[in-house]
């Protein structure tokens, strides 16, 4: 007879491995869900009880999947594995293969090393069919509790560009732009407007929460970026 593992050890036994090898990558290492557990469950049992073998097999993407298991997200992204032997596999077998497998794949590794995912699940279940296949769902994920906010607000008369989040913006005169974002980023400003057209106002910030991102002009002509912070959250009464 076959050997079979403990799938509950196993699926314990990836994360663990997972985080081992973010850690070898100096990364922080990410947290069990239940909801992430759940959604990746679902999905296993589904692939291993139709055969298919897809990231959208059952009509969704991932991102439907942990949406309807009640997971609010602003970062999502799965890894599968599929693996049959004859011989069965032990619990330690089962979860290195799969790890070591998602390791070597390009685009399985990303999603491995992705610095900013905060949570993960991982559901395997068994194929009805002899000899044994397995089939391991891998979630990461960054909770929507950890998007930020942050506003750049023109008082100039002069266009700025600036770029945040891989993109370039433009905030023309007395405008106030938003953003909310899920990962950290950098703002870094140029001017836009005639002559002065990419010269480099103050350099780089890093975005944070609740920040306004102030492009004033100096009495000297000179345009500067203030940096005004949220004021402190009041404290509760005794």
């Amino acid at each position: 007879m076959a050997e079979l593992p403990d799938v509950p050890k196993t699926e314990i036994a990836i994360v663990e491995q997972t985080n081992a090898f973010r850690q070898s990558e100096k990364l922080a290492p990410v947290k069990p869900n239940p909801e992430l557990a759940r959604a990746a469950k679902q999905f296993a049992e589904y692939l291993a009880r139709t055969g298919r073998f897809a990231h959208e097999a059952d009509g969704r993407q991932p991102a439907d999947r942990v949406k309807a298991a009640g997971y609010r997200f602003c970062m999502v992204s799965e890894n599968l594995a599929s693996h049959l032997d004859s011989r069965g596999f032990t619990t330690a077998k089962l979860a290195e293969l799969a790890v070591e497998g998602w390791k070597g794949s390009p685009g399985h590794r990303k999603n491995m090393v992705e610095p900013h995912v905060t949570e993960i699940g991982v559901g395997i279940a068994k194929a009805p069919s002899d000899p044994p296949k397995f089939v391991s769902v891998q979630l990461f994920a960054r909770p929507d509790s950890l998007k930020y906010s942050f506003r750049i607000q023109n008082r100039t008369d002069t266009s700025v560009r600036y770029s945040a989040a891989g993109e370039t913006h433009t905030v023309d005169p007395r405008v106030i732009i938003t953003h909310t974002l899920c990962k950290p980023t950098d703002i870094a400003f140029e001017r836009a407007g005639n002559f002065l057209t990419g010269t480099r106002i103050d350099g780089r910030f890093t975005a944070r929460d609740g920040v306004v991102y102030s492009i004033v002009s100096g009495g000297d002509g000179r345009v500067r970026v203030e940096v005004e912070s949220p004021p402190p959250a009041s404290q509760p009464r005794k």
